[in-house]
């Protein structure tokens, strides 16, 4: 029997969760956007992380959540998305995947804060690399945010608008971990 299309298309799409500038209402949710008009993404709902995990702010206020670290930090509010295979190229890209800037992971999602195992959904997350993702929770003196809200977007610094210094998103991260005055 012929499967219908539409759950073949839903096959080859994956999950994931958003807690950062991809989120609605920030800035990088212009790349959701297009995604979502160009079908490949759809928006599936409001989400927290199933347990606890860091998140922190880096270098130019960007989020990161930490992956080596279980049980530490709080659950995590986010959004949670299904996206075509194209369509998670190019957030791969965004994201630095090839670079080493963050790595897709496997994360455990729920509706909300009250639900049981029951309703847990596996989708997948960027996370700090982990070359660097210890060092960021200690540079942050391990305090973790519960959700990437616009006061912490107000501080992202979108790369079109980053002094041009020559330098790399991963050399200005092992610049950040080393300098003490946060910046």
């Amino acid at each position: 029997m012929a499967e219908p299309s539409n759950l073949k298309d839903e096959a080859k799409r994956s999950l994931i969760f958003t807690y950062g500038s991809l989120k609605r209402g920030f800035p990088n949710h212009t790349l959701t956007q297009d995604l979502i008009s160009h079908k490949d993404a759809a928006y599936v709902g409001d989400f927290v992380t199933h347990q606890p995990i860091p998140l922190v702010i880096g270098p130019y206020g960007i989020p990161y959540i930490i992956n080596d670290l279980p049980g530490s930090g709080h659950r995590i509010k986010g959004e949670l998305y299904t996206v075509t295979g194209p369509g998670l190229v190019r957030l791969d890209d965004l994201e630095g995947i090839a670079i080493g800037h963050y790595e897709r992971l496997p994360i455990q999602v729920v509706r909300d804060l009250n639900d049981d195992d029951d309703d847990v959904v596996s989708a997948e997350a960027y996370f700090a690399h982990r070359s660097f993702g210890h060092a960021l929770w200690e540079r942050n003196g391990r305090e973790s945010l519960r959700e990437y809200s616009e006061i912490e977007g107000r501080r992202l610094v979108m790369k079109q608008d980053r002094p041009d210094h020559g330098r790399s998103i991963l050399e200005d991260i092992r610049l950040f971990l080393a300098s003490s005055d946060g910046k």
